[in-house]
């Protein structure tokens, strides 16, 4: 197993979480505030937008079974790459799009995921990347939330992860 950990950031973290829950080979997730001014933001001090904190998700996965550019292309399917601190209903600087990592061999595949993304539209994301600065989970009724609330409010669909691994079954390693 090539166990890896990369950081998501799609708007309201709920549904990012939910979305990769349901991929083939991704291991853990957890809900937290990516990239924050102040330590151990709460979810307040984050939505007043004077942490700079993006709502985000640790994503461990399994290499061997998702690559990370399988993995963001899953993620960019989720977002609209073209929205600037909005995605569905959410508004406001901790619901910018961004992709964090820990390892700096990853900088490539995040690279190429968002030129192909200017390359398809003509436009230039506004994925906001770089390695991830500092991540502190968000609270425990965060965690999960829509497995726990599954009619909590969402704008991703969570019944595209079902497509997505079916349209790229040939893509994904052997668990």
């Amino acid at each position: 197993m090539d166990k890896r950990e990369i950081y998501l950031a799609g708007g309201c973290f709920w549904g990012t979480e939910a979305y990769m829950k349901r991929l083939p080979g991704v291991l853990a997730t957890e809900v937290g505030y990516a990239n924050s001014a102040a330590s151990e933001p709460t979810y307040e001090e984050v939505c007043s937008g004077e942490t700079g904190a993006a709502e985000a998700v640790r994503v461990v996965y399994d290499a061997d079974v998702i690559p990370l550019p399988l993995l963001l292309k899953a993620y960019l399917r989720t977002i609209d790459p073209f929205s600037l601190n909005r995605q569905g209903n959410d508004r406001g600087t901790q619901y910018r799009t961004g992709i964090y990592w820990t390892d700096p061999a990853d900088e490539v595949a995040v690279a190429s995921a968002l030129v192909s993304v200017e390359r398809t539209a003509a436009k230039a994301p506004r994925v906001e990347y770089g390695p991830l600065k500092n991540f502190y989970p968000a609270e425990a009724y965060h965690q999960d939330y829509l497995g726990r609330n599954p009619f909590g409010y969402c704008h991703v669909n969570l019944a595209d992860a079902r497509a997505f691994a079916a349209e790229h079954a040939a893509d994904f390693g052997c668990a």
